[in-house]
């Protein structure tokens, strides 16, 4: 189980950094150029986008690098970066997945009490 959770952890993480730089680009491109009316406008929150753009990856990946050793830390970052990009960016097309690899990765993480079988 800390297998798989350090998997899905690792691989939700790079799902979300992809979300994460396209969310943190495309405020910055209506910072720099303006909103579009009826194509493209700011986000509520900006900051909110930008900082769960870049924390959701980093915890996600060093939550599934820490799942082998330190499963519950593993669980709760891995909870949190899923918690964080659904509050950021919603559930949607391409967030179903980080956020779902994450939330599975917690889950599994939080299950193994035991070492895993060699």
């Amino acid at each position: 189980m800390r297998n798989a959770a350090l998997v899905l952890g690792i691989i939700g993480g790079l799902w979300a950094m992809v979300i994460g730089f396209f969310g943190y680009g495309y405020t910055v491109f209506i910072d720099t150029y303006g909103e579009v009316p009826d194509l493209a406008t700011q986000v509520q929150n900006p900051a909110l986008i930008k900082a769960a753009g870049f924390l959701a990856p980093i915890l996600a990946i060093a939550g599934g690098a820490m799942a082998r050793s330190a499963n519950m830390v593993a669980a709760a970052l891995l909870a949190v970066a899923g918690v964080l990009v659904w509050y950021a960016f919603g559930f949607g097309v391409f967030t179903m997945f980080p956020i779902g690899m994450c939330m599975l990765g917690a889950i599994l993480a939080l299950a193994a009490r035991q070492p895993d079988p060699h």
